[in-house]
């Protein structure tokens, strides 16, 4: 269970697996504001500016948020899972936004203009990218001077308590995404292209309360989605075990933030 990056077409073909993964977050995170809301309000959108999701998945963010946001956005949703645009339109196609399109897209080589959108949003995607740098490069190309990038992604110590249970596997005890594109990979790269980034923590933990939640997310990427039977069994102990010692509730934290960078003029 050491890579959550591997096999993308697998993982993204439609939203089923990715929904096992944030099932965790909907139904246990503790937080004074949600994440959702939390990231639109640090957005700064204005009213009708043309906005690209890169690596829009099923357009939850946009769905949650869209009474939140300024009128009249320009939506266009890009992911390179045709299966994901077309349940990202279909789900945002009568939300209150100016306009709704959807696009087919590889992120570090995006069908667009340069300089055409007044900000670009990268959510929880960049570490799937095979050259993270040529993603980031090519979403500032396509940015107007004065535009806003928009990443997320998690740091190292997400939801460790979680990750070390994947142990009984052979994988590393720590979140496979913040591996590949972390804290320190965001600051780097997006400040290497814009010369300017800033970084915002959202403040949140995991209450979790239902051991099978648990075990459906940590198996619903690989190799946890191909194991037999035998492993599958001791994984399912292991998470058990872990309640039990918690007295039935897994108390766990959170690593996950926001970075912005503005494209200079």
């Amino acid at each position: 269970m050491s890579s959550i990056t591997a096999d993308n077409a697998g993982q993204y073909g439609d939203s089923r697996k990715l929904a096992a993964r944030a099932r965790l977050h909907s139904q246990y995170t503790i937080a004074e504001t949600a994440w959702f809301p939390w990231v639109a309000a640090r957005l700064s959108l204005k009213p009708g500016a043309r906005v690209l999701d890169v690596g829009c998945g099923p357009a939850w963010f946009w769905a949650t948020t869209a009474g939140l946001l300024p009128e009249n956005l320009d939506l266009t949703l890009a992911d390179l899972s045709q299966g994901m645009v077309d349940e990202a339109v279909a789900r945002c196609s009568a939300l209150p936004f100016g306009s709704v399109r959807g696009c087919q897209a590889d992120a570090a080589a995006l069908p667009f203009e340069d300089g055409v959108f007044d900000a670009v949003v990268a959510m929880h995607m960049v570490y799937h990218l095979p050259n993270a740098a040529a993603g980031i490069a090519d979403m500032s190309r396509v940015l107007k001077p004065g535009g806003l990038l928009a990443v997320t992604t998690n740091g190292a110590g997400n939801m460790r308590e979680i990750y070390e249970l994947t142990t009984i596997s052979g994988s590393a005890p720590s979140d496979p995404a913040a591996e590949a594109f972390g804290y320190d990979a965001a600051e780097r790269l997006m400040r290497s292209q814009f010369g300017n980034v800033s970084m915002s923590q959202h403040p949140a933990s995991l209450r979790i309360t239902e051991p099978e939640d648990v075990f459906l997310a940590l198996t619903s990427y690989p190799p946890g989605d191909g194991a037999g039977e035998l492993q599958l069994t001791k994984f399912r102990q292991a998470i058990a075990d872990a309640f039990r010692q918690c007295n039935g509730v897994l108390e766990v934290r959170k690593e996950t933030a926001l970075f912005l960078s503005r494209k200079t003029a």
